[in-house]
């Protein structure tokens, strides 16, 4: 395997099998909670992106599957590959500025090709901003910890209760 390519998969490979310590799940916990105020109180109720829905129907259904399409997939490609963990000993700022980057414009490129019954919310800038908001705090958990997990967890939650109770399934017709 070529040696750039042999970096990101033993990065991926790590970041799998990497679970955090009591004080990485700590700081988890606190990235977590600044990203959800900076998402839901300053971004998603004050611009109307969010909005209290009654719940959705089938939650078992898309739990699971918000679980791997885009928690896990997004995570794997915009956390596991591009951002190194605290201990590779690598400059992290740019690695997690592209990270963020590319995932906001993954957004854009999602509503623009093939999901374009998303578009009228995708391409919305607060909708834009929570996803910068949203990655950057996957990022950090991801280098602070190792682990790819907490980021896969905060990813997948926030998904699902957007789709289940703030009016994100509507974002998805």
């Amino acid at each position: 395997m070529a040696g750039g390519l042999k970096i990101y998969a033993t990065r991926l490979t790590r970041s799998l099998i990497t679970l955090p310590t009591g004080r990485g799940w700590a700081v988890c916990l606190a990235i977590s909670s600044v990203t959800l105020a900076g998402m839901g109180l300053l971004l998603g109720f004050s611009t109307g992106l969010y909005r209290l829905t009654p719940t959705q129907p089938d939650l078992l259904q898309r739990m699971a599957l918000v679980f791997f399409i885009p928690a896990l997939g997004e995570e794997i490609i915009f956390r596991g590959l591009l951002v190194p963990a605290l201990h590779e000993k690598t400059e992290a700022v740019w690695p997690i500025r592209i990270s963020v980057t590319l995932y906001v414009f993954w957004h854009v490129l999602e509503a623009l090709t093939f999901l374009p019954g998303a578009a009228s919310v995708f391409l919305r800038p607060d909708f834009l901003l929570c996803c910068g908001v949203l990655g950057l705090g996957c990022a950090l958990m991801r280098h602070i910890t190792g682990s790819l997990w907490p980021a896969v967890l905060l990813h997948w939650a926030l998904v699902v209760i957007w789709q289940t109770w703030l009016g994100g399934v509507s974002a998805l017709a």
